[in-house]
């Protein structure tokens, strides 16, 4: 494989953290995927769960089920002779329908001074990009998506907000995201969607999944409002 040497650390009596690269690159998720894949296959009823992230894959299993040694041995094997997966880009994109405004999106015009561009410009920078989900995280659906165009990413708020609204969109370093529900937070907010991004009763319970590709649409705000989007802005729900 062209990954760096794979290196597997322990992470725990039930887990196995297989290392398979040093840089963060969208090439990576086809190998990541097919790990998972014959994870699945190998592990069987003792597998408990799998978290693929931007360049490892933690591999949790029942020590009742199987001794540790087995497991790394059997991860051993598995990595030997591991290929692409040559699936992984056959879905078609997921869209997420977007609606771009200052007032649900208060870091829009700051992104647009500080790359000298229109408020246009950034809505065109981020939502003509296809961006490839690397990990899910830091809160139920969470997506963190890469890569942003550099000429609109930007660090971190120096200060979190303490709410952020469900469905933001936003930016952080060359990463976006939208949060599924409200919570604390400290990305760029530049829209919102309406898309359902967590729900308890759907299965796989998140929207997105690791290897996912993604397009953000930019909607009007009558078509936000149509798909049961909530136009109140950041201030009002703080």
């Amino acid at each position: 494989m062209t990954a760096a040497l794979p290196r597997i650390e322990s992470a725990g009596l039930d887990g196995w953290m297989i290392r398979l690269f040093d840089a963060i690159d969208e090439a990576n998720m086809p190998w990541l995927t097919a790990l998972v894949r014959r994870c699945e296959a190998s592990f069987g009823d003792a597998l408990v769960d799998l978290v693929p992230s931007y360049t490892t894959l933690l591999v949790v299993f029942d020590p009742l089920a199987m001794a540790p040694d087995e497991a790394r041995r059997r991860l051993v094997e598995l990595l030997a002779d591991l290929q692409p997966d040559a699936t992984c880009d056959e879905a078609a994109p997921r869209e997420v329908p977007t609606w771009y405004d200052p007032s649900v999106g208060p870091e829009l015009e700051r992104l647009a001074e500080r790359g000298d561009m229109s408020v246009e410009q950034v809505i065109e920078r981020h939502s003509q990009v296809e961006y490839r989900v690397f990990a899910l995280g830091f809160a139920p659906g969470f997506a963190f998506m890469g890569r942003v165009d550099e000429r609109i990413a930007c660090p971190r708020l120096e200060t979190p907000r303490r709410r952020v609204p469900k469905g933001s969109v936003a930016i952080a370093e060359r990463q976006t995201s939208a949060y599924p529900l409200e919570s604390p937070g400290g990305w760029n907010l530049i829209g919102r969607t309406p898309a359902v991004l967590f729900d308890r009763h759907r299965e796989g319970f998140s929207l997105l999944a690791v290897g996912d590709r993604v397009r953000f649409v930019p909607v009007s705000r009558a078509e936000f409002e149509r798909l049961g989007g909530d136009v109140r802005s950041v201030e009002a729900s703080q």
